[in-house]
């Protein structure tokens, strides 16, 4: 996607023939933000519209959402287990609920709810305690009965002769897929409206640093001054703050997904399973998006091991024998950055003026607007908004951990 582009169908009386300008890099601003993936737009386009913050510029290496932004399956809920997850997830899925009216700008928001297979009796005990919480939390959650299940998406196999039978299954009824370049493509525009600058093909290779302050960011296309600083690199974040001499606890791996060719629609729904490892919902032009975990392996190729895709494959086929004679259409991978406790960093670092948002691994698409709202509240007032103030680097000291594992589920 580039400035001179338009998506097919966008209607846009305010700029006839661009998305976004393209402009050169000031010598200073107020606010940098470094990558221009979701939460890096998302994040300049609410210290505009909440905080009245618009001297800002976005650094993107490569071009706007070409990153995990471009490279992920487009899943949202917020069914998680614990309080402070919850808390953020439930507030971004309010926020989806509205996007499109308050953007002005088309990102196909479908809520078709999502399906977490249980196939073991721990599965079962440890799905209803999440139903139970996620009530607790004011989420919409169900428990659902195996026949329940094939009501709600009749292709998938409940018979007991499989591998890994379908025992029961949470459900979130609002959950569901949004067209994830059209997200990116109206936060940026949004945000070059209010006169934020966005600057593609601007790789930071380094910082200036005064005592407990960081001055300035050294790039590709010139030293630049600035007032503050915030990190939105995903998977390249450790790589950032090793510049700066900070150990954050941050690794990162390659986490691949694919799609089939276009099929007319019989897949009604979002099916995740744990057990199997998988997850399956079906795109608005017809193909299937299927994903996995991630490759065990560090690295920021971005790409694969093809013993995933066969394994994700062969547990597709498992729960959706109608999905048998399927073809490949192409496979992707994104570098995310995952964390001990499988729950984000955000928040200060050990520089006044520097701020982190990282380790959201395979969730981050779905928390997009709610990260963005509340990592630039924590940027305009120097401290972390109440949804992000537990997923402070310091929890890694302090022991307060948030242990997202069995929630975070197969991946996104």
């Amino acid at each position: 996607m580039n400035a001179n582009s338009t998506p097919p169908g966008a209607d846009l009386p305010d700029h006839p023939d661009f998305l976004w300008r393209n402009p050169e890099p000031k010598k200073s601003y107020d606010v940098v933000i470094i990558g221009g993936g979701g939460h890096g737009l998302a994040t300049a386009h609410y210290l505009a519209k909440n905080h009245g913050i618009t001297n800002v510029a976005v650094l993107e290496k490569g071009w706007l959402a070409g990153g995990n932004m471009a490279r992920n399956t487009t899943l949202i809920r917020s069914n998680y287990l614990w309080d402070e997850s919850a808390a953020i997830y439930e507030h971004a899925l309010k926020l989806w609920e509205g996007l499109e009216d308050e953007l002005g700008y088309p990102i196909l928001f479908s809520q078709r709810g999502v399906l977490n297979l249980a196939h073991t009796e721990q599965d079962v005990r440890d799905s209803i305690r999440r139903v139970e919480a996620n009530k607790l939390n004011g989420i919409d959650a169900e428990w659902l009965s195996p026949e329940e299940v094939k009501g709600v998406c009749p292709i998938v196999n409940v018979s007991d002769d499989i591998r890994y039978p379908v025992q029961g299954a949470t459900y979130q009824p609002r959950a569901g897929i949004a067209k994830h370049d059209y997200v990116a493509w109206g936060f940026a525009r949004s945000a070059d409206e209010a006169g934020i600058d966005l600057i593609q093909d601007c790789e930071v290779t380094g910082f200036t640093v005064d005592g407990e302050r960081v001055t300035g960011v050294r790039t590709s296309r010139g030293d630049i001054a600035c007032g503050t600083v915030a990190l939105c690199s995903s998977g390249h974040t450790s790589v950032l703050l090793d510049e700066l001499g900070v150990r954050a606890p941050l690794q990162s791996h390659p986490l691949q997904a694919l799609v089939s060719e276009l099929l007319e629609p019989v897949h009604p729904t979002i099916v995740m399973s744990n057990a199997v490892h998988v997850y399956v919902s079906q795109a608005h032009k017809g193909e299937l998006v299927m994903g996995a975990g991630v490759d065990s392996y560090n690295g920021y190729g971005q790409r694969g091991a093809f013993h995933i895709i066969e394994r994700q494959m062969a547990a597709a086929v498992e729960l959706f024998p109608v999905f048998a004679r399927a073809h490949l259409l192409r496979s992707w991978a994104g570098i995310v950055d995952v964390t001990p406790d499988a729950s984000p960093i955000v928040g200060r670092t050990p520089f006044e003026n520097v701020y982190v948002n990282s380790g959201w691994g395979t969730g981050g698409f779905k928390v997009t607007p709610g990260l963005g709202w509340c990592y630039a509240h924590t940027i305009a007032h120097g401290e972390p908004h109440p949804h992000v103030a537990p997923f402070s680097l310091d929890r890694f000291t302090t022991g307060a951990l948030v242990d997202e594992h069995g929630a975070a589920a197969v991946a996104h």
